[in-house]
């Protein structure tokens, strides 16, 4: 395994640029930090180019077969890699996938969703829901951004989640569109389980955009019996997705 010693390396250099949206625009590629997220990477048969560990031996069997290059790097370059105060000494360069053609039963629309925890952890929610797919309005955080990946927990590798404009999305499912509001809604309880919905999400200060609710045919809210101003959008997205299914 080939050894990178220094942090000036020019392929260190164009893999630390991944950090940035436009780079990962420009390149069609990722970086992944951690060894639980690559291995699952690794696992869901993501398209990886290379990974790079300060600790070549602990390397499992399912990385090395799922990964096309390896390399040993040091702990300095470890640090210039990483995003978090305690770098984790393993990261993969990912290519993006291409989102495949896929029925869209069940879905989630996440209008301008600005967190890149609630939108990781609205991935996972989902993903643990079992829906087909999670779409993304433009606006909304980048779904390769390291936070949203880190708190997917990997779900990100397991649903398909892509961006789309909200009547296109509309277009593409044949169930009811639920929209989240706290005017002219429906207390989510009311709702019963149906095979083909989408459920929209919106702006964490903002909601959903009015020309969405607009377009919706019911929107629901969730109760809130305490005196908490409102409640996380993540929390939401669970609590009206186990409605739903």
């Amino acid at each position: 395994m080939e050894l990178i010693e220094s942090v000036n390396n020019l392929k260190i250099k164009q893999i630390a640029k991944l950090h940035t949206r436009k780079e990962r625009k420009k390149s069609n590629q990722f970086l992944i930090e951690g060894f639980h997220l690559v291995e699952e990477a690794a696992k869901s048969n993501v398209d990886i180019e290379m990974i790079l560990t300060v600790t070549p031996d602990k390397l499992t069997k399912v990385m090395i077969e799922n990964s096309k290059q390896q390399f040993e790097i040091t702990f300095k370059i470890a640090e210039k890699l990483s995003q978090t105060e305690a770098p984790q000494g393993i990261y993969a360069v990912c290519n993006i996938p291409e989102p495949n053609k896929i029925e869209l039963n069940q879905v989630l629309y996440l209008d301008r969703i600005q967190d890149p925890g609630n939108v990781g952890t609205i991935i996972r929610t989902a993903d643990a829901a079992g829906i087909d797919a999670v779409i993304i309005a433009k606006g909304t955080v980048d779904i390769y951004n390291d936070k949203v990946l880190r708190a997917s927990q990997g779900s990100v590798f397991h649903i398909p989640v892509f961006e789309m404009d909200f009547e296109e999305a509309k277009s593409k499912v044949q169930g009811k569109v639920f929209g989240t509001s706290l005017e002219d809604a429906t207390d989510y309880k009311q709702v019963e389980t149906t095979p083909q919905f989408m459920l929209v999400l919106g702006n964490e200060g903002q909601g959903v955009d009015e020309s969405i609710l607009n377009q919706t045919d019911e929107n629901l809210y969730v109760p809130i019996h305490g005196k908490a101003e409102s409640l996380n959008v993540a929390v939401c997205a669970g609590i009206l997705l186990y409605q739903l299914i």
